[in-house]
Parts: structure tokens; sequence; C-alpha cells
């Protein structure tokens, strides 16, 4: 019987209820050292047990943190007949964690039989396995599965569960009632006096208890002294009494057992015996598992009854016993290179550069397979061992790139630290400078730095290494587009990129190119991303990036084709540190043609993965998108929570390009609600330099509504103004976006019907709300000259596109000018998307595209039964009864 605890084993028993019924999820059990985790953890499992629940179990084991995927393997050698394929996908060095977490899935749902799988100890889990089962753990709504998992507090647990999003439980001490009376059935026969030690020191901490309460009953209360050391070095001290007790032979096979990182005795015993002058037998392990020490199941695999004990033989062996150990280990482990590297890299007395390049090159694979942890501790442990002090500088700052991936702060400003800058190659100098100043930055700087990049750029590319110069560009190129710097700086950047495309064909270097110069080389840039998209033949980051390089020089149709098949490919290679970019880019593209359809689906999937990132600079940037957004469909209210949210987060930068989205959010919001000169007087500041939101990238998508704001309130004259400033632009760049929304604006102002015929013959294939919006206008002009029969094909045409683009607000006003015209317009029925979530909005698209389940669950990284799931309650809610009638219900053609 567990004492307490009744809350929590009332939502554990909620939790299994759930998954036998179809509707599963994940929960974290989280607490300090001792508190209970376990016994919880396997209170849950003997009730999932007992409800007809298959229990999968793993732990995380301290001394394999490094080896991807050594927790999952663990979990699938419980199912050997359900694991097959999920272990071959396993085994390969290419797999990413999101590809591992569709196995597991199939594993999951392989049978009717609903299944719980535990996982203790999260913390030492590797990061292959972390992100897989998180991934899972995510994906369990309609599955017959759930998870449970235990968390010791930290720092590092706690960003591991803030980028999760998991539902956590925090195991708090036991009353005091509840500890006195578990010290009563442990040690019943303690003197009172020496109970209220116990209990003092335990602090209602469960294993402190028992443990405390045990040695004291054995020993006296002196073990409870001193009073001032931490209960979990109490603990430790306790555990390490016990292991001094045991024989010698059997104490060297436990600090072995302790620094290993798998779990199979006989190659324990192996590498014992490399250490250990006396004979060692796989029977020495006997007394440890009979004082309860450890555990040991039939197949002979150990594992330690408290993860305290490992922590507590680890720290209680010196630095040279702990190096024999290891090196031990990698002697035994040759066959297994890769596990056996660490033991190597940890047995190492000194540099060692021939180590230390063989860690970055498997930092460099972990990088590829998308484990940013298991990456940035090879790069660092790499950076220890190098000889040279520029590679050791420089393979700092890839781990200082792997903590910025993971979103990492605190690890960031750790590895910068050590960092020395005077040791560092230019490049890297530079580079380090720059990253410094995004971490602790408190102050949007523009184009400061950019010179001292674009000088490390040109050096790059003098020395004939375009690679590096590439990934520098990589670095710069989007904050250079932000910053819109001197053009003295732009113009020594767009001549090491042209130095470095003369003799590579690098396709990121024109998409960096587009970024850096997007008026002066626009037209060029679109040309040659023109024939990349042709051609086709590129990988996923690299087409997210020929995407952003696509819609910087104003043409936005080609980069939607780019973001969509980045989004695609992306999800297909589970990078979802690139991913949610792109779905940001992909949205915010999709705003500036309108095209709330396409943005709202994709949004929310990338916003919660940069809030969960915690990335100061895309958070924002989702959050405008979304409150353009509403602001097209006339949300207002949403729109304007938005504007603010985004506002109080980048005021305090001070001047910033991303308050341009702010103004983008209100002068939308106020055009939807019918204050044209409120718009007016919002977006006009993005044009003004000396505004802190002016960013004129921004503001060259924004003219078609500054125009249309003009129009409503008359402000012409400010509107010519600016009109005249962007015409030769224009002209330069031959920027899309501007000459659409010029192409209005000019109509605006001429007022004429030649000037309104002109624009609405124009040929605007890709620009659909931008058409829409020149019939509008002229539809209303015609009408408010008495010709309401000329008026009312364009105002139902522009209706009929403002519907099906999303646009509400919009199409709401042309319908509302078309009823002064006489003619009335029903509004159209919009249950193709009112009612579904995202995802259920996704795998409704899919769905109507022909996609089999299998299919779309590969697609959203989901199970064939969840999504079948999906698809039974999207049904309902589109008033349809089968998977056939569903283009028609979403208007697919």
């Amino acid at each position: 019987m567990i004492l307490g605890r009744r809350s929590e084993i009332s939502t554990l028993a909620d939790l299994l209820g759930g998954a036998v019924a179809g509707d599963g999820g994940a929960l974290v059990l989280r607490g300090e050292a001792g508190i209970g985790k376990s016994t919880l953890l396997s209170h849950a499992a003997d009730l999932a047990g007992g409800r007809g629940l298959r229990v999968l179990g793993t732990a995380g084991v301290q001394a394999e943190v490094h080896i991807p995927y050594a927790g999952l393997h663990r979990l699938l050698r419980a199912v050997p007949d359900l694991a097959g394929t999920a272990v071959t996908i396993l085994g390969s060095p290419d797999t990413l964690p999101f590809r591992a977490a569709a196995a597991l899935l199939d594993v999951v749902n392989a049978h009717d039989t609903p299944v719980l799988i535990t996982v203790e100890d999260l913390q030492w889990l590797d990061e292959a396995s972390w992100e897989t089962l998180a991934f899972v753990a995510r994906r369990l709504g309609a599955d017959r599965a759930a998870m449970v998992l235990t968390a010791r507090d930290g720092r590092d647990v706690s960003r591991r569960l803030a980028s999760a999003g998991l539902p956590e439980v925090r195991l708090e001490p036991l009353d005091a009632s509840d500890a006195a009376e578990l010290l009563r059935r442990v040690a019943p026969d303690l003197a009172p006096s020496v109970a209220d030690q116990v209990l003092e020191a335990a602090q209602g901490n469960p294993l402190g208890v028992v443990e405390l309460g045990e040695a004291a009953a054995r020993s006296g209360p002196s073990v409870l002294l001193p009073n001032r050391v931490p209960l979990s070095e109490r603990l430790e001290r306790t555990f390490s009494g016990l292991v001094a007790e045991l024989p010698p032979v059997t104490r060297s096979l436990l600090l072995v057992m302790a620094l290993d990182d798998g779990d199979d005795l006989d190659e324990i015993v192996r590498a014992c015996r490399l250490v250990e002058p006396r004979t060692v037998r796989h029977e020495d392990i006997d007394p440890a598992v009979a004082t309860r020490l450890v555990q040991m199941d039939d197949r002979l695999r150990v594992r330690f009854r408290h993860p305290l004990l490992r922590s507590a033989l680890s720290q209680s062996a010196t630095l040279m016993q702990r190096r024999r150990v290891h090196a031990a280990l990698a002697e035994i482990l040759a066959s297994h290179p890769e596990r056996g590297l660490w033991h190597r890299a940890a047995a190492a007395n000194g540099p060692d550069e021939e180590l230390a390049r063989e860690l970055t090159e498997t930092a460099f694979q972990a990088g590829r397979r998308q484990v940013a942890g298991i990456a940035m501790t090879a790069f660092e442990q790499a950076a220890r061992l190098s000889e040279d002090p520029a590679a050791r500088g420089s393979r700092l700052l890839a781990a200082v790139d792997m903590a910025s991936e993971q979103g990492d702060d605190v690890a960031n400003s750790r590895l910068l630290g050590e960092i020395r800058p005077h040791e560092l190659a230019p490049a890297d100098r530079a580079a380090y400078e720059f990253l410094l100043e995004m971490l602790h930055g408190n102050r949007w700087s523009g184009s400061d730095r950019l010179t001292t990049l674009a000088a490390a750029i040109e050096a790059q590319v003098a020395a004939g290494d375009t690679g590096r110069a590439a990934n520098l560009l990589d670095m710069i190129a989007l904050r250079t587009y932000f910053a819109e710097p001197d053009p003295a700086v732009v113009a020594r950047l767009v001549a090491a990129v042209d130095q470095a495309m003369a003799v590579s064909d690098d396709p990121l270097l024109p998409a960096q190119l587009a970024l850096i110069a997007p008026i002066s080389r626009g037209a060029d840039c679109r040309r040659r991303l023109r024939e990349l998209l042709v051609s086709a033949g590129t990988d996923p980051y690299t087409t997210y990036q020929l995407g952003l390089g696509a819609g910087t020089t104003g043409d936005l149709p080609m980069a939607s084709e780019f973001n969509a098949a980045a989004v695609v490919g992306l999800r297909a290679q589970g990078r979802l540190g690139v991913l949610y970019r792109a779905q940001i880019i992909q949205a915010s593209h999709a705003i500036y043609l309108g095209d709330v359809r396409t943005a709202l689906p994709v949004l929310p999937e990338g916003e919660a993965f940069a809030v969960r990132g915690g990335h100061r600079n895309w958070v924002p940037t989702a959050w405008t998108v979304a409150g353009a957004a509403a602001a097209l469909i006339g949300d207002l209210a949403e729109a304007e929570r938005r504007a603010a949210a985004t506002e109080a987060v980048l005021l305090p930068l001070g001047r910033n390009p991303l308050l341009a989205g702010v103004r983008q959010i209100r002068g939308l919001a106020a055009l939807a609600a019918g204050r044209p000169a409120e718009a007016f007087a919002e977006l006009r500041r993005v044009f003004d330099p000396a505004d802190d939101s002016c960013h004129l990238g921004t503001g060259l998508f924004l003219v078609g509504h500054l125009a249309e704001a003009a129009a409503g309130c008359g402000a012409t004259a400010g509107l010519r103004r600016i009109v005249e400033e962007l015409v030769p632009i224009a002209e330069e760049s031959g920027h899309p976006a501007l000459l659409a929304g010029l192409g209005y604006a000019q109509a605006v102002l001429a007022d004429s019907a030649e000037a309104w015929e002109k624009a609405v013959g124009e040929d605007l294939t890709g620009w659909a709300f931008e058409q829409a919006r020149r019939q509008h206008a002229y539809g209303t002009w015609l009408r408010r000259r008495r010709r309401p029969a000329d008026s009312r094909p364009f105002l139902r045409a522009a209706a009929a596109t403002f519907d099906a683009l999303g646009a509400t607000a919009w199409a709401d006003r042309s319908r509302a000018e078309l009823r002064a015209s006489g003619e009335s317009l029903r509004k159209p029925s919009d249950a193709a998307t009112t009612g579904l979530t995202p995802q259920e909005t996704q795998i409704a698209l899919l769905a109507a595209e022909g996609l089999s389940n299998q299919a779309i669950g590969e697609r959203l990284f989901l199970s064939p039964r969840t999504v079948s799931t999906h698809l039974s309650r999207i049904y309902p809610k589109l008033g349809i009864r089968s998977r056939a009638e569903l283009a028609r219900a979403l208007r697919l053609t």
C-alpha cells in the first residue's frame, strides 16, 4: 500500500482508463530524488496489468546518455514479438528521432491490446530516445496507449519538459503523519528521539525515511550527522556505506556497472577482469543482489535498485579508478565503436587530437540525425580533447550551434563563456561575436557586426573555402535582410557572394544573395531561383532557404511553391528544428497573399514549436502572422491580442523591424473594422525612417493595404509621397509584390475609369487577393457613379475570391457593396474549416487528396489508427458520412 498520493493515484487511474477507451495521453511525474516517482510508476504498471494493458518499460541510464537510441533499444528488448521492424529502423545510423517515433507508434498500435509505456529517469535518456518518446507522447490522443515518465528536478529536465509540452504532476514530500507511518513500518523499534531525527532529516522524502530509518536502526543515530548535508548526499553516503560492506570483487563489479552504458552482466564481468587483480566471476554479483542493491533478470540483465546508488559509486571512486574502468570498457567494446568512443574519451588523461576528430565526426553525424543534444556533448568533449586552440574554439562554436537548436540558452551562455576569443580563427571570431550579441543583446543592434562578418566571409572566399563562407552567410543572411544595413556593407557582402558563386554552384548562395540584396539583385536572384524551382533537385533545407529568398525578392507565388515543398520534405525528414520556421514562413507569405486558408492549418504547429523552444525572433513572427490572419477574417479582438503580445515582447528591444508586423496587424484590423484613417496612420509608420517600426522590406508587401486605407479616408497626398519614393525601387528591383501594390495605388491616385480598367485588366496570376481588391474597388467606383449593373460582375467576382481565400472581412464588404447595387449574394457555408482543429484540417485535406491513412500518418507522424479516429470525428463536423465526400465538402477540385 502506498502512503498518501491519493490524488496522484487517481490521476494515473484516469490516464489508464482513457487509454483503454482509446483516448490516450501522457503524464510526467516530477520531483526530487527519492520522492516516490519510481514507486508510483511501479504502481501504474501494476494497475495497467490488472486492466489488461501491455506494459513496455525503459529507463534512462546516466552512463549511456550519449548512445543514440539506447533507451528505445531497452524498451524494445521487452517486446521482441512486436519490435522487429522498429529495431531495424533504430539500427540505421541515419535514423531521425521522428522517423523512430513513427516506428514506435507502429509498435504501440500493432495489436488491439492497449499499451502503457513507462519511462523512468527521463533526465538520463539519450537525446534521440527522448526526442522520439516525447514526440510519441504528444500524439497519443486517439490511441489506446498511455505513457508515464518520471523525472528528477534539474535544469536539463526543465529544458526538456519546457520544449515537450507534456502534462506534469509534481510530487511533494509526504505529510508528517504519512512519513511517520512509513518510518514505523520500516523501522518499528526506533527510539522516539531517533525516529524524530530521521523524520527531521528526511523532510517527508519517502526514500530518505526508508533508507535513513533502516540505517539508524542498524548503526545508530550517528548516521544522521552532519545535519547540514543535503538529503541526496546523505542517501548517497548511506548507499556507499552499504557497498562498503560487500566483498572487494563485488564492489569492483558495481563500479564497472555504474560506469557502463549497458546492462549485460557478461560485458560487465569481462571489463572488470581488466581492472581487478583478483579472479572475477559472474556469481560475484550475488552479494549485491542478496542485499537488494542490484536487481537481475533471468537473461543476466542487471540494474541498480535506485539511481542514487549509481551516482554514489561513481562519486566515491577516484579519478584514476574511473579512467581505468572507462579504458577497460572501451577495450571490451572494440566491436561497438560508437559506444566505445565515449569510454575512450572518458579514459583520456590529456589532449588527444585524433580522438577529438573522431568525436567531431560523431557530432556531425548526430547533427545530421537531428540529435542536437548528443551532437552538443560530442562537440564539447572534442573541444576538451583538442590540441589545437583554434580547433578547440571552432568545436565549442559548433556546440553552441547545437545548444541553440535545442533552445538551451543556459548551455549557450556557458559554452560561449568557455571560448577564448583570442585563440579563434578570424571567421570563428566574427561568428563568436555575432552569437554573443544574439544571446546577450538586450537591444536590437541592426547591422552592427555585419561589417566584421563581411570581412570574414571575404577571407573565406579568398581562401577557397566556399563551404565555410556559405555557412557564415547562412548565419547572417536573414539578419541582413531585416537590418537593412548601410549600402557599403551590402556591397561587400554581395561581392563576397558573387565571388563564391563564380566558383561554386551551391544553391544556397543565390538564396542568401536574395536576402542580402533583394532590391539591387532581386531580378537576377529570381531568375536563378526560378531555374532551381524547375530543376527541383534541392534538399528540403535548401528548398526552405530558396523560399525565403523568393519571398524577400517579392515573388510570393514562387516562394509558395518552395515553401510547400520544403514543409513536406522537412516533415518527411523529421527536421522539426527547421520545419517550424518553414511553416511560419509559409504562413507569412500566404498572409501577404491574403490566403488565410493556406496559412491557418500550418501556423499553429509552427507557432507551438517556436514557443516551446523559446525562439525569441520566431515567436513574435508567428504572432504577427496569426494576428494578420485574425484581422483578415474579421476577428478584431484576437488581432489586437496578438498585436499587443508582439509589441510587449519587441518594444523593450528598441527600434526593431519586427514591429512592422504590429503595424500590419493593426492596419489590417482597422481596415476590417471600417476605420481607414486609423489604418493609414498605422501602415504609413512602416515607411517612415524616423519610426521604430520602419522596415522597407516589410512595407513593400503592404502598399496595397496602404492604398486601400488612403482611398477610404482621402489621404491621397500622403499616399502619393510614398508611391513616388517606391517607384524607383520597383523599377530597379522588379519586385512583384511591390508592382502589384503600386498598380492598385496608382489607380487609387488617378481615380479614373481608364486607370481602373487598366488595373483590373492586368495579369495578376498568382495574386488573387490583389486582383479581388481591384475588382472590389472598381465595382464600388462604378456603383457610386450610378452604374450598378456594370458594378455587379466585379463585386461578385471579388466576393467569390475573398471567400475562397478565407478573407472573410473583405468578402463581407464586397457582399455589402453588391447589396447596395441591388443584388444579394448569400454568404457561403464555411463548413470546410469551421469547427475543425488545425490538425483535423490537415488530415481532412490530405484525405481529400486521396492519401491513405498510412500515408497520412507517415506525413504527420501519426499512427494509422489515430488518423482513422480523427476522420471519424471530422465527418460529423462537416456533415458528411464518408471519405468519398471530403473533396466536395472542402470544395476541392
